[in-house]
């Protein structure tokens, strides 16, 4: 897994253009899609964080902080400008972050409400997609991944959990 960081110094004509979209009205916007339980997705509406630092977003008690901190998996989709039907995507990891200074210094740039019980999770990047629309009827599609890529964690929730013996 990627940081944003370890992103836009690899592909940084990319990270920028997924910055502008992301960032286009002003603070963060955005998509974010979680696993349920069942292994189905979840949808929300976010104002995530992209700093030189790393990609990061305040949730607050939700179901999709529930989903993000027993499955970390996420996508984030840019809102839709309303010039255009480009579009960015980034895939990765959510993690908790604990580095109090980290925090205080986003959730003041952020004006996150001190006593509210929020939690900061730092996004990884695995892929990065923009969608760029060249005339209404061709587009052009630029996909990153990082150059070395873990194994993926072997699922704890969805339909099949179980071992089912199919031979009765």
């Amino acid at each position: 897994m990627a940081t944003w960081a370890d992103f836009a110094a690899a592909e940084p004509d990319l990270a920028a253009a997924i910055h502008k979209l992301v960032c286009q009205y002003g603070p963060g916007l955005a998509y974010l899609a979680t696993v349920r339980p069942d292994g189905g997705p979840r949808i929300h509406p976010v104002s995530p964080v992209i700093t030189p630092a790393g990609l990061f977003c305040f949730v607050l008690p939700s179901p999709k902080r529930h989903d993000l901190d027993r499955d970390g998996r996420y996508c984030l989709h840019s809102f839709p400008p309303e010039d255009s039907d480009d579009e960015a995507y980034l895939s990765g990891h959510a993690t908790p972050v604990s580095d109090l200074e980290l925090m205080s210094t986003l959730a003041t740039t952020m004006r996150a409400a001190p006593r509210v019980d929020w939690r900061l999770y730092e996004l990884s990047v695995d892929v990065a997609l923009l969608v760029h629309h060249d005339t209404p009827t061709t587009a052009t599609h630029t996909v990153w991944k990082p150059k070395t890529r873990l194994p993926p964690k072997p699922r704890q929730n969805g339909p099949c959990t179980k071992p089912v013996d199919s031979v009765q």
